[in-house]
């Protein structure tokens, strides 16, 4: 089958791209942005600098995968001219771009959701804040870097406003449209599923992400650092009937066709919803991979075709850790800052299964002059690549993740050493306690 994927600016979907070239098919990756021209260089990937004039090549036989919001007019134009095409619609798009819309959607079907307000400027904010103070999450819509949002500590909102003053007198052009959301107390846990236009596909999926850039949810917020993942088949299960469940009816009202999330705050009065993702989640795709047995190309070509699937998955516990280098999570960059060309080594052999759990993002593969193969970072982001770490438990499941994080080099590589910690710590127990993790798990 010939597979065209569509990136939107990293080397986020090359891992995907690279396995379903795996799996025995014709794979082209078409990424937008230009300075990531090197990614994936020496996998023998087809890389492509415009997409549509691939549309021939693909044929209305192959499949062509999305890898972002931002495409949902487009998904839906090809989808009417009969192409197979995974991934969204314009109609899920606005779910995760306009972050007042998904709450009114969660509200009109049934789901219980939080104070969330809409401000079109970092004035407006700042003056509701002082007339409502309490503690308030603030976050950006549209395709905003993450490191914008934030979390307030204190109780009057004071941190919230100081940092709306600071974006507005440096970077006013990218807080036009802000959202405030009432902060709540709870276990964050989020729930997703694929959709196939008309149902639900596959088994159900539960991740605990890690957003912070520091452990111990310490620093700026990054578009992710970690996340724990296990996957469930039971369709009465607690959060998957109270959040995304109810809102399958709107999935197929806008055609949706993809992977669906919603991240919640849980508690002993139940999840209320802090944000939807109508795309696949980065770098929980990868922990998708390892968990699920199936092909990806014979999954996701049947989701983009509203067809049922069955889908071979392993019960257990996935976690992933993001290994990065300057200047990520920060997209500006100087000379001193650019880590392009960096050397990736590995102490001693790496095992079949080590190469089975390395997930590259934003690096190219040559062959030196002994013919053996050397890694490097391609991009200038810091995004370097993922690991996995796959057991029965999420003890387990940690140890594979830092035993092979240790076999790992880069100069000033670093990641977070926590991942899944405070779930066994603290979380596990409260979700069990509340009904939202079944004991053999």
């Amino acid at each position: 089958m010939r597979i065209l994927v569509i990136s939107t600016r990293d080397g986020d979907s090359f891992d995907l791209a690279w396995r379903m070239m795996q799996e025995g098919h014709d794979v082209k990756i078409a990424v937008q942005a230009k300075e990531d021209s090197g990614i994936g260089e020496g996998f023998g990937i087809k890389r492509v600098t415009g997409w549509r004039k691939e549309l021939p090549w693909v044929g209305k036989k192959g499949l062509i995968v999305f890898d972002h919001t931002g495409f949902g007019k487009i998904q839906d134009k090809l989808r009417r001219a009969g192409y197979s095409v995974f991934g969204g619609s314009e109609g899920g798009d606005r779910l995760e771009l306009e972050r007042h819309f998904a709450q009114d959607i969660f509200s009109r079907h049934g789901i219980k959701t939080v104070p969330s307000l809409h401000f079109s400027s970092t004035d407006q904010a700042i003056a509701f804040i002082k007339k409502n103070r309490r503690r308030w999450v603030l976050k950006q819509n549209g395709q905003t870097d993450k490191t914008f949002s934030y979390c307030g500590k204190l109780n009057d909102g004071s941190d919230v406003i100081n940092l709306l003053e600071n974006y507005h007198e440096f970077n006013h052009k990218e807080c036009q449209s802000v959202d405030l959301q009432k902060w709540v107390s709870g276990v964050e846990l989020a729930v997703a599923r694929y959709f196939n236009g008309q149902d639900w596909v596959g088994p159900i999926i539960m991740t605990m992400e890690h957003k912070d850039l520091f452990p111990g949810r310490l620093g700026p917020k990054t578009g992710e650092m970690g996340t724990l993942m296990w996957l469930e088949d039971d369709e009465q299960n607690k959060l998957f009937t109270e959040t995304i469940a109810k809102v399958a009816p709107h999935l197929r009202e806008v055609g949706f066709r993809g992977c669906f999330d919603i991240n919640c705050i849980v508690s002993r009065d139940g999840p209320v919803p802090l944000e939807a993702t109508p795309r696949f989640g980065y770098p929980e795709i990868h922990l998708n991979g390892d968990l699920m047995a199936s092909p990806w190309s014979g999954f996701l070509k049947a989701i983009a075709e509203g067809k049922k699937c069955d889908v071979k998955w392993r019960r257990g516990f996935g976690v992933v850790l993001v290994l990065a280098v300057p200047p990520f999570p920060y997209e500006s960059v100087n000379s001193k800052y650019n880590p392009k060309g960096l050397a990736i080594s590995f102490r001693g052999e790496l095992s079949s299964d080590d190469w089975r759990h390395i997930h590259f993002s934003e690096v190219s593969k040559r062959r030196n002059g002994g013919k053996q193969e050397e890694y490097q970072v391609s991009s200038d982001t810091g995004h370097v690549m993922c690991i996995t770490g796959v057991a029965e438990s999420v003890e387990e499941a940690r140890k594979h993740l830092y035993n092979l994080a240790e076999k790992i080099s880069i100069p000033r590589m670093f990641y977070r050493n926590d991942i899944g910690l405070q779930f066994i710590e603290k979380d596990r127990a409260l979700l069990e306690k509340w009904g939202y993790l079944s004991r053999r798990n």
